[in-house]
């Protein structure tokens, strides 16, 4: 992200939280389409051109991960600090729209759920 005309660097870390939808989260795990990869860098070369930025990355976990991990993390850097802040919304925004990674989600009461399947 570093570079000498990059006034604004922003960076999202996304953590596995304890709750969702006021139930207590035992455990998650994600699952990824064998194109996940390809979409990821899809959506990254799309806002990376509409933002005009000078740097990207994104990266997303799958697999079991427990409270307080990552889950994802995503940096941009532009010219300006607007900028950095617009892009990093609209990537982590398209990110979790169009990029083929499922949640699936254990709570303290038995149940269970997966988030963004069709």
């Amino acid at each position: 992200m570093a570079d000498p005309a990059a006034g604004g660097v922003n960076l999202f870390v996304g953590a596995v939280r304890d709750r969702d939808h006021d139930r207590d989260v035992l455990r998650l795990e994600y699952s990824a389409h064998p194109t996940a990869l390809e979409q990821l860098a899809a959506v990254a070369a799309e806002v990376a051109a509409e933002f005009d930025l000078i740097a990207l990355a994104a990266v997303h976990r799958v697999g079991a991960l427990e409270i307080g991990d990552l889950a994802v993390v995503s940096a941009v850097s532009a010219a300006h600090r607007g900028q950095a802040f617009e892009a990093s919304r609209a990537l982590i925004d398209r990110l979790k729209e169009r990029v083929p990674i499922w949640k699936h989600q254990a709570f303290a009461d038995g149940t269970d759920e997966w988030v963004g399947v069709c």
